[in-house]
């Protein structure tokens, strides 16, 4: 009996003697955050670019003590927690496309990248940029312990704001000062003079100047390069191109976009970022009829005259119109030189008609169009333009109640003079 007596007590001081577990707290430290660019931090006036920044948290814990009684805090002091992260184009010649990222929580020791959308702008000059970058997170201050099995976390927000150095390397960049459309209008071709100035910051060697099409646009470039050799800053340029206009455009201003390819100081082609002009084009060449309608008999042929007048803002040369004879007309003589017409103009043509005699007395519309060249020489044809043909009654012509009595008498006129020629060989 004293044996187990002695056994329970030893059991029991060996509980009591057990090791008491401690807790980990800290009581010093905070987030350090730095940013740098990653890769790439060099840019091209009118260029897109996207800037990799990789921001890094150095924080360390100072104070670490370890007691019991003490809840384990679920944050440790240099933990940058909510990190929200956005770019600012501050003085820089950037726009800035992307917004605020909610970044997370950076660990001490730990790092993140973001990555943020911008436009150089085109008339950047040369030089190096800051760009703020803006950091807002929070960290743990400090832990109060009400009681054995409460803790209160007190967390300080900071916001944080870390220049990032960007260059914007020299290049050619252009305004175009003038651009003057000649003879261009829908569905022809035309010239198109401009007149470029070199804003950038470096100077153009072996520079050509390009005029691109423009998506969708109907302006379609013919000639499309000049080469102007040396462009220096500063320096303007005229140069001379041939454009071409679709026909399913309309009276309006269509963009162009320019550009200058040239070889730059360290010796490598360059291709500045394009510049996008508005080209007026003018209407469509086109042709009326400014004259009544052609007056015609039924069973004759006939010479008619039809005044052509040129609509269109622009001259056309070598002008031939053609006329279209259907039932009931022919036409051997269908085709009228008219020459040379400003806008505004006007020429007559002449064609002989012939008209069948069975057609019916009413107004006619015969097609007809204009063939002639456009400013640059190009065989150009006009839309249809109908002319208006009066067919009237031929003098012996008429309903077929007229046509049989007329025969009718001509019969008993025929019959008369028989019957007479009989009567007088009897009375001799």
């Amino acid at each position: 009996m004293n044996l187990r007596i002695l056994t329970s007590l030893v059991l029991l001081l060996a509980c009591c003697c057990a090791p008491v577990l401690g807790v980990a707290k800290y009581t010093g430290g905070s987030p350090d955050l730095s940013a740098a660019i990653s890769g790439k931090n060099e840019f091209a006036p009118g260029q897109d670019a996207t800037i990799s920044i990789v921001v890094q948290n150095s924080g360390i814990n100072t104070f670490k003590f370890v007691s019991s009684g003490t809840i384990e805090p679920d944050a440790l002091p240099n933990t940058a927690k909510h990190v929200t992260v956005w770019l600012e184009p501050g003085t820089a010649p950037v726009t800035v496309r992307t917004d605020p990222q909610m970044a997370g929580d950076i660990g001490g020791g730990g790092s993140l990248t973001v990555r943020v959308s911008a436009r150089i702008a085109n008339d950047a000059m040369a030089g190096e940029y800051d760009l703020p970058l803006m950091i807002q997170y929070q960290y743990l201050g400090r832990t109060e312990q009400d009681a054995s099995d409460q803790i209160q976390f007190l967390y300080t927000t900071v916001n944080q704001s870390i220049p990032l150095t960007i260059r914007i390397k020299p290049q050619v960049t252009i305004d175009v000062l003038e651009a003057v459309p000649e003879a261009l209008n829908v569905g022809t071709e035309g010239y198109l003079d401009l007149r470029i100035r070199n804003t950038g910051s470096e100077d153009g060697k072996k520079a050509t100047v390009r005029i691109i099409r423009n998506g969708a646009s109907p302006v379609i470039p013919t000639d499309s390069s000049v080469f102007v050799g040396d462009f220096p800053r500063g320096g303007t340029i005229s140069c001379r191109y041939k454009v071409a206009v679709s026909g399913n455009a309309e009276e309006q201003v269509y963009p162009v976009d320019v550009s200058v390819t040239y070889e730059n100081g360290e010796g490598a082609t360059v291709t500045s970022a394009p510049y996008t002009i508005g080209i007026p084009v003018g209407s469509r060449t086109g042709f009326v009829v400014t004259s009544g309608p052609a007056r015609v008999t039924a069973g004759t042929s006939t010479v008619i005259t039809v005044d052509y007048r040129n609509d269109g803002g622009t001259p056309v040369y070598q002008a031939q119109a053609r006329i279209s004879a259907v039932d009931p007309f022919t036409s051997n003589d269908n085709t009228a030189y008219l020459g040379d017409l400003q806008p505004g103009g006007s020429a007559t043509a002449k064609y002989r008609i012939g008209t069948d005699p069975a057609a019916a007395p009413r107004e006619y519309a015969l097609d007809s169009e204009v063939r002639y060249r456009d400013a640059l020489g190009n065989s150009q044809v006009s839309d249809t333009v109908a002319v208006q043909v009066l067919v009237v009654p031929g003098s012996g012509a008429g309903t077929p109640l007229t046509g049989a009595l007329t025969l009718f008498f001509v019969a008993a006129g025929i019959m008369s003079a028989g019957y007479y020629v009989l009567v007088m060989r009897k009375k001799k």
